[in-house]
């Protein structure tokens, strides 16, 4: 990919600096990704029995798929499915606002114990196994939010999007955040995008493999 082949909304000045950084990285980026699979192919091995129990819990505690497969925005702008275990009734997204609230009824009972734990990230290891995520990277939004990104907020569409990111830490709890007021999606798009986005620049402008590791471990305490 060259910048010149990038979709042209992503074409500006904030974008260019930030592609010109990466593209010093090539190296570190491609290690990235070799580190990403081995990593995923060790974790999905070693952990395939809880996951098959997990499936399992959430088709027997309410209808509907294992899998929730929302479409988000990844590298170079472009849209893929996310793969998610279940956590909320069928339909949520139909009959609710994008954002999960602390006490949405449209969580399941096993969806809660799920969300509590980050259970329902560990699917998206098969997301980077498939090339459209990284295990550390900008955490993927739907295209609604991304429609509300300004110039900066486009350059974090110039690496895989990540299981985690310093910014899902930031804001482990959002939900609470959302939870008091009447609008959350205005209030996500208003309050909580720009700090995510400017903690998402930072990883750009930080990003080595050292960098990714520190924040792996800053997950698990996190979710501990």
């Amino acid at each position: 990919m060259t910048y010149e082949a990038l979709p042209q909304n992503m074409k500006n000045e904030s974008t260019r600096t930030y592609w010109n950084q990466l593209n010093k990285k090539r190296g570190t980026l491609a290690l990235k990704r070799a580190g990403d699979i081995a990593a995923s192919l060790i974790i999905l091995l070693i952990c395939s029995p809880v996951l098959l129990l997990l499936a399992l819990a959430v088709k027997l505690d309410s209808p509907g798929p294992v899998f929730y497969r929302q479409v988000r925005v990844g590298r170079y702008n472009k849209d893929f499915k996310i793969f998610k275990f279940r956590t909320m009734v069928q339909n949520a997204d139909k009959i609710g606002p994008a954002v999960t609230t602390g006490g949405d009824t449209r969580v399941t009972r096993v969806g809660k114990l799920i969300r509590r734990c980050r259970l329902d990230e560990f699917s998206q290891l098969l997301n980077v196994l498939n090339g459209t995520m990284s295990l550390v990277g900008p955490r993927p939004e739907i295209r609604r939010y991304v429609d509300a990104y300004g110039p900066d907020g486009m350059a974090t569409l110039l690496v895989r999007p990540g299981i985690t990111a310093p910014s899902s830490i930031a804001f482990k709890d959002e939900d609470r955040l959302l939870v008091a007021s009447g609008d959350p999606d205005k209030i996500y798009i208003e309050q909580i995008l720009p700090p995510k986005t400017e903690l998402n620049l930072k990883y750009l402008r930080d990003l080595s493999i050292g960098e990714d590791i520190k924040i792996m471990f800053q997950t698990v305490a996190a979710v501990i």
